[in-house]
Protein backbone atom coordinates (compact mmCIF):
# COMPACT_ATOMS: atom_id res chain seq x y z
CA UNK A 1 0.00 0.00 0.00
CA UNK A 2 1.49 3.83 -0.91
CA UNK A 3 2.15 5.62 1.63
CA UNK A 4 1.69 8.65 -0.74
CA UNK A 5 -1.73 10.50 -0.38
CA UNK A 6 -2.19 11.80 -4.23
CA UNK A 7 -3.89 14.89 -4.95
CA UNK A 8 -8.07 14.32 -5.54
CA UNK A 9 -8.61 17.82 -6.53
CA UNK A 10 -5.94 19.08 -8.20
CA UNK A 11 -6.98 21.03 -11.58
CA UNK A 12 -10.81 21.68 -9.76
CA UNK A 13 -10.09 23.44 -6.23
CA UNK A 14 -6.97 24.93 -7.72
CA UNK A 15 -4.55 24.55 -11.05
CA UNK A 16 -3.03 21.54 -11.33
CA UNK A 17 -0.26 23.27 -13.28
CA UNK A 18 2.66 24.35 -10.35
CA UNK A 19 3.53 27.12 -12.21
CA UNK A 20 0.34 28.80 -12.63
CA UNK A 21 -0.50 27.46 -9.18
CA UNK A 22 2.24 29.30 -7.31
CA UNK A 23 1.72 32.64 -9.12
CA UNK A 24 -1.89 32.31 -7.63
CA UNK A 25 -1.14 31.96 -4.60
CA UNK A 26 1.51 34.59 -4.95
CA UNK A 27 -1.12 36.95 -5.88
CA UNK A 28 -3.44 36.09 -3.36
CA UNK A 29 -0.89 36.69 -0.45
CA UNK A 30 0.15 40.01 -2.44
CA UNK A 31 -3.48 40.99 -2.13
CA UNK A 32 -3.51 40.38 1.58
CA UNK A 33 -2.70 43.81 4.13
CA UNK A 34 -1.87 42.06 7.17
CA UNK A 35 -1.12 44.25 10.15
CA UNK A 36 1.83 43.34 12.78
CA UNK A 37 0.68 40.78 15.32
CA UNK A 38 2.19 41.42 18.80
CA UNK A 39 2.52 37.68 19.92
CA UNK A 40 3.32 34.20 18.42
CA UNK A 41 0.94 32.49 16.76
CA UNK A 42 -0.44 29.41 17.52
CA UNK A 43 -3.52 28.67 15.22
CA UNK A 44 -5.19 29.87 11.95
CA UNK A 45 -8.63 29.26 10.65
CA UNK A 46 -8.62 29.02 6.93
CA UNK A 47 -11.49 28.58 4.50
CA UNK A 48 -11.34 25.66 1.89
CA UNK A 49 -13.61 26.57 -1.04
CA UNK A 50 -12.00 26.37 -4.51
CA UNK A 51 -9.22 29.32 -4.98
CA UNK A 52 -11.47 31.50 -7.24
CA UNK A 53 -14.06 32.01 -4.45
CA UNK A 54 -11.42 31.66 -1.00
CA UNK A 55 -7.99 31.92 -1.86
CA UNK A 56 -8.15 35.50 -1.24
CA UNK A 57 -10.04 35.04 2.16
CA UNK A 58 -7.37 31.95 2.89
CA UNK A 59 -4.03 34.45 2.18
CA UNK A 60 -4.67 36.69 5.02
CA UNK A 61 -3.87 34.15 7.45
CA UNK A 62 -1.21 32.11 5.68
CA UNK A 63 0.24 35.78 5.04
CA UNK A 64 -0.11 36.76 9.27
CA UNK A 65 2.55 33.37 9.78
CA UNK A 66 4.15 33.75 6.52
CA UNK A 67 7.74 34.89 8.29
CA UNK A 68 7.22 32.57 11.60
CA UNK A 69 9.99 29.56 12.52
CA UNK A 70 7.51 26.72 11.52
CA UNK A 71 8.57 23.21 11.19
CA UNK A 72 5.66 21.32 11.02
CA UNK A 73 1.70 22.12 10.58
CA UNK A 74 -0.65 20.09 12.13
CA UNK A 75 -3.84 20.36 9.69
CA UNK A 76 -7.41 20.00 11.38
CA UNK A 77 -10.19 19.70 8.77
CA UNK A 78 -13.87 18.15 8.84
CA UNK A 79 -14.95 15.01 6.99
CA UNK A 80 -17.54 15.88 4.37
CA UNK A 81 -17.34 12.48 2.19
CA UNK A 82 -16.99 9.62 5.07
CA UNK A 83 -19.02 9.80 8.43
CA UNK A 84 -16.61 8.14 11.11
CA UNK A 85 -16.04 9.09 14.93
CA UNK A 86 -13.42 10.51 16.29
CA UNK A 87 -10.02 12.01 14.23
CA UNK A 88 -8.15 10.13 11.05
CA UNK A 89 -5.00 10.36 10.94
CA UNK A 90 -2.75 9.64 7.82
CA UNK A 91 0.63 8.52 9.58
CA UNK A 92 3.74 8.15 7.53
CA UNK A 93 4.43 8.81 4.21
CA UNK A 94 3.83 12.07 2.39
CA UNK A 95 1.40 14.00 1.22
CA UNK A 96 1.62 15.40 -2.67
CA UNK A 97 0.73 18.49 -4.66
CA UNK A 98 1.41 20.41 -7.72
CA UNK A 99 4.05 22.33 -5.89
CA UNK A 100 6.09 18.57 -4.61
CA UNK A 101 5.37 16.31 -1.37
CA UNK A 102 5.43 17.73 2.36
CA UNK A 103 6.50 14.89 4.23
CA UNK A 104 4.26 13.43 7.70
CA UNK A 105 5.57 14.36 11.03
CA UNK A 106 5.98 10.54 11.84
CA UNK A 107 7.13 11.26 15.59
CA UNK A 108 4.44 13.71 16.37
CA UNK A 109 1.56 11.04 14.48
CA UNK A 110 2.94 7.87 16.93
CA UNK A 111 2.35 10.62 19.95
CA UNK A 112 -1.06 11.36 19.28
CA UNK A 113 -1.96 7.55 17.99
CA UNK A 114 -1.25 6.90 21.69
CA UNK A 115 -4.51 8.73 21.92
CA UNK A 116 -6.25 5.47 21.40
CA UNK A 117 -10.02 7.16 22.18
CA UNK A 118 -9.06 10.22 20.00
CA UNK A 119 -7.31 9.16 17.10
CA UNK A 120 -7.21 6.49 14.70
CA UNK A 121 -4.62 5.68 11.23
CA UNK A 122 -7.02 5.63 8.80
CA UNK A 123 -5.79 6.62 5.22
CA UNK A 124 -9.06 5.95 3.48
CA UNK A 125 -11.06 9.25 4.78
CA UNK A 126 -8.15 11.62 3.81
CA UNK A 127 -8.18 10.38 -0.04
CA UNK A 128 -10.51 12.06 -1.47
CA UNK A 129 -11.21 14.88 1.24
CA UNK A 130 -10.49 18.27 -0.38
CA UNK A 131 -10.88 20.44 2.97
CA UNK A 132 -7.54 19.56 4.08
CA UNK A 133 -5.78 18.96 0.38
CA UNK A 134 -6.92 22.63 -0.54
CA UNK A 135 -4.52 24.04 2.83
CA UNK A 136 -1.55 22.41 1.41
CA UNK A 137 0.10 24.73 -2.03
CA UNK A 138 -0.59 27.65 0.43
CA UNK A 139 1.49 25.97 3.00
CA UNK A 140 3.95 24.98 0.67
CA UNK A 141 4.20 28.07 -0.61
CA UNK A 142 4.42 30.04 2.83
CA UNK A 143 7.12 28.06 4.55
CA UNK A 144 10.28 26.66 2.59
CA UNK A 145 10.86 23.27 4.36
CA UNK A 146 7.60 21.62 6.44
CA UNK A 147 6.28 18.55 8.33
CA UNK A 148 2.67 17.88 7.89
CA UNK A 149 0.28 16.23 10.69
CA UNK A 150 -3.01 15.73 8.60
CA UNK A 151 -6.40 15.37 10.49
CA UNK A 152 -9.56 14.78 9.82
CA UNK A 153 -12.20 15.11 12.43
CA UNK A 154 -15.59 13.22 12.17
CA UNK A 155 -18.32 12.86 14.29
CA UNK A 156 -17.35 14.29 17.72
CA UNK A 157 -18.38 15.64 21.20
CA UNK A 158 -17.13 18.79 23.53
CA UNK A 159 -15.61 15.79 25.22
CA UNK A 160 -13.84 15.03 22.09
CA UNK A 161 -13.02 18.43 21.43
CA UNK A 162 -11.02 18.61 24.59
CA UNK A 163 -9.49 15.30 24.72
CA UNK A 164 -7.85 16.20 20.99
CA UNK A 165 -6.64 19.87 22.41
CA UNK A 166 -5.23 17.62 25.34
CA UNK A 167 -3.00 15.45 23.21
CA UNK A 168 -2.20 17.94 20.86
CA UNK A 169 -0.86 20.18 23.54
CA UNK A 170 1.23 17.90 24.89
CA UNK A 171 2.67 16.54 21.76
CA UNK A 172 3.09 19.97 21.00
CA UNK A 173 4.83 21.30 24.64
CA UNK A 174 7.44 17.78 24.72
CA UNK A 175 8.46 18.63 20.74
CA UNK A 176 11.56 20.70 19.79
CA UNK A 177 9.96 20.92 17.11
CA UNK A 178 7.84 24.61 16.14
CA UNK A 179 4.11 24.32 15.29
CA UNK A 180 1.50 25.89 13.44
CA UNK A 181 -2.11 25.07 13.63
CA UNK A 182 -4.26 25.27 11.10
CA UNK A 183 -8.26 24.89 11.17
CA UNK A 184 -10.00 24.37 8.32
CA UNK A 185 -13.59 25.43 7.47
CA UNK A 186 -16.16 27.55 5.20
CA UNK A 187 -18.97 29.17 7.31
CA UNK A 188 -22.58 29.40 6.74
CA UNK A 189 -24.12 27.15 3.35
CA UNK A 190 -26.32 28.89 0.74
CA UNK A 191 -27.72 31.13 2.40
CA UNK A 192 -29.00 34.53 0.76
CA UNK A 193 -26.12 37.28 0.96
CA UNK A 194 -27.72 39.26 3.94
CA UNK A 195 -28.82 36.09 5.82
CA UNK A 196 -25.64 34.75 5.56
CA UNK A 197 -23.47 37.83 6.76
CA UNK A 198 -26.24 37.79 9.69
CA UNK A 199 -25.34 34.33 10.62
CA UNK A 200 -21.41 34.59 9.89
CA UNK A 201 -21.35 37.65 11.89
CA UNK A 202 -21.61 35.76 15.16
CA UNK A 203 -19.16 33.20 14.39
CA UNK A 204 -16.67 36.36 13.12
CA UNK A 205 -17.59 37.90 16.93
CA UNK A 206 -16.12 34.58 19.13
CA UNK A 207 -13.66 33.93 16.94
CA UNK A 208 -12.19 38.00 17.47
CA UNK A 209 -13.71 37.33 21.19
CA UNK A 210 -11.57 33.96 21.29
CA UNK A 211 -14.81 33.14 22.88
CA UNK A 212 -15.09 29.05 23.02
CA UNK A 213 -17.48 28.76 24.91
CA UNK A 214 -19.74 30.93 22.87
CA UNK A 215 -18.63 28.94 20.08
CA UNK A 216 -19.35 25.85 21.50
CA UNK A 217 -22.36 27.43 22.20
CA UNK A 218 -23.58 28.54 19.07
CA UNK A 219 -22.59 26.25 16.90
CA UNK A 220 -24.93 23.62 18.80
CA UNK A 221 -27.76 25.51 18.25
CA UNK A 222 -26.87 26.42 14.52
CA UNK A 223 -26.68 30.18 15.46
CA UNK A 224 -23.21 30.24 13.98
CA UNK A 225 -22.49 27.81 11.28
CA UNK A 226 -19.72 26.23 10.17
CA UNK A 227 -18.65 23.18 8.54
CA UNK A 228 -15.80 22.94 9.89
CA UNK A 229 -16.75 23.52 13.19
CA UNK A 230 -15.06 20.63 15.38
CA UNK A 231 -11.88 21.53 13.74
CA UNK A 232 -11.94 25.37 14.53
CA UNK A 233 -13.17 24.71 18.25
CA UNK A 234 -9.95 22.10 18.60
CA UNK A 235 -7.94 24.86 17.21
CA UNK A 236 -9.20 26.57 19.59
CA UNK A 237 -9.10 24.74 22.59
CA UNK A 238 -5.48 23.95 21.81
CA UNK A 239 -4.09 27.05 20.78
CA UNK A 240 -5.32 28.40 24.52
CA UNK A 241 -3.81 25.82 26.29
CA UNK A 242 -0.24 26.60 24.13
CA UNK A 243 -0.46 29.90 25.58
CA UNK A 244 -2.84 32.01 23.01
CA UNK A 245 -4.69 35.07 24.87
CA UNK A 246 -6.13 36.70 21.35
CA UNK A 247 -7.98 36.14 18.74
CA UNK A 248 -8.13 38.24 15.19
CA UNK A 249 -10.48 38.23 12.71
CA UNK A 250 -8.51 39.25 9.41
CA UNK A 251 -10.51 38.72 6.65
CA UNK A 252 -14.65 38.26 6.08
CA UNK A 253 -16.42 37.66 2.69
CA UNK A 254 -18.42 35.27 1.08
CA UNK A 255 -19.05 34.02 -2.57
CA UNK A 256 -21.46 36.19 -3.57
CA UNK A 257 -18.48 38.98 -3.40
CA UNK A 258 -16.70 36.94 -6.06
CA UNK A 259 -19.30 35.78 -8.12
CA UNK A 260 -21.68 38.61 -7.83
CA UNK A 261 -24.58 35.67 -7.68
CA UNK A 262 -25.98 36.61 -4.26
CA UNK A 263 -29.16 34.22 -3.86
CA UNK A 264 -26.78 31.42 -2.25
CA UNK A 265 -23.79 31.99 -0.79
CA UNK A 266 -20.72 30.37 1.31
CA UNK A 267 -19.20 32.16 3.96
CA UNK A 268 -15.91 32.35 4.37
CA UNK A 269 -13.23 33.62 7.21
CA UNK A 270 -9.60 34.02 8.18
CA UNK A 271 -8.51 34.01 11.69
CA UNK A 272 -5.38 34.13 14.43
CA UNK A 273 -4.83 32.92 18.06
CA UNK A 274 -1.63 34.16 19.30
CA UNK A 275 -0.10 35.30 22.72
CA UNK A 276 -0.75 39.08 23.79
Amino acid sequence: MTTVRLPSVSGMFYPDDPVLLRKDIETYLKGAEVEPIPGRVHAIVCPHAGYVYSGQVAAFAYKAVSKLPVDSVIVIAPSHRAYFEGVALWETGSFRTPLGDIGIDERGAGELLEAKDVFVARRDVHRSEHSLEVQLPFLQCVFKELLLLPLIMGAATEELYEKASDALKEMVSASPLSYLIVASTDLSHYYPYASAVKIDAVTVEHLKNFDIAAMIRDTRSEKAQACGAGPMITAMMTARKLGAEAGRVLKYANSGDVSGDRSGVVGYVSAIFFEK
